[in-house]
């Protein structure tokens, strides 16, 4: 049975995970989908990518296949843990944004993907989970350090220590959530997004996330100078031309051409 698939929209990619009745626990399945359409979105053409799970977006790692994972070799469970993190790193790095479509909740290894895109659209009844603790285990998929950047460190305590979900208007009210919708229109506000991010210039945008990405872990001086390279090489560019003559002619500044560029 396959429990995902990518639906090339043109300007943006959708990941579906199709599995509801397992709450689209994570799958081999996923990984390769997931990973497939991170590769592709390195085509300027792509303004986003979409993850959406039918009901609910991710109940994280499936405690069936961890419990088979107990007695293999600790090269090997390190192995698994990486290719997850590979995931989260390839989130994180593709250079088109990516959108978190949220229905339901998120969960363990699906809230650390979910925290890991650069906008996330979530249902306004969602939970959010880190419950590891629930089952002697510990955070993975860079979760805490998402979390760290988003909430308070009481909160995140809360969520690890003691499995406590957090409701998505709590963390919306924190910042953590650009958007809250009803769960109907989840999926629709999230294309809402990734039009208006068709309409902007690609390149700008792409260094625009690599920029806010690097800044969490970047000093004051390094992040100025990383700006002031990539403004320097933006002033120059067909986009930047586009964008102020169309600010100074009070018209819509038209971008489609830096999608179509090599």
């Amino acid at each position: 049975m396959t429990v995902a698939r990518i639906d090339d929209m043109g300007d943006r990619l959708i990941v579906r995970a199709t599995n509801p009745a397992r709450r689209n626990a994570l799958s081999p399945d996923y990984y390769v989908v997931l990973s497939d359409a991170l590769a592709r979105a390195q085509d300027p053409r792509i303004a986003a990518v979409i993850l959406h799970g039918e009901g609910y977006f991710c109940a994280g790692g499936d405690l069936s296949q961890l419990q088979t994972r107990r007695d293999l070799p600790a090269d090997a469970r390190r192995d698994r843990i990486e290719a997850l993190h590979d995931l989260i790193r390839g989130i994180r790095t593709c250079p088109a944004p990516v959108i978190a479509a949220v229905e339901g909740g998120a969960a363990g290894a699906g809230a650390s993907i979910a925290f890991a895109c650069d906008l996330i659209v979530s249902d306004r009844a969602a939970t959010f989970s880190a419950a590891y603790v629930r089952a002697g285990l510990v955070p993975d998929g860079g979760l805490t350090a998402s979390l760290a950047c988003l909430v308070p460190r009481a909160t995140l305590m809360r969520m690890a220590l003691l499995g406590e979900p957090v409701e998505a208007l709590r963390l919306h009210e924190l910042g953590a959530l650009s958007d809250l919708a009803d769960r109907a229109d989840v999926l629709p506000v999230a294309m809402a997004l990734a039009d208006r991010l068709a309409h902007g210039p690609a390149r700008a945008q792409r260094v625009i996330k690599a920029l806010v990405r690097d800044a969490y872990d970047a000093d004051t001086a390094a992040q100025m100078d990383a700006e002031r390279d990539a403004m320097t090489h933006a002033i120059s560019a067909p986009e930047a031309a586009e964008g102020i003559a169309a600010f100074l002619e009070k018209r819509r500044p038209d971008f489609a051409a830096s999608r179509k560029a090599p």
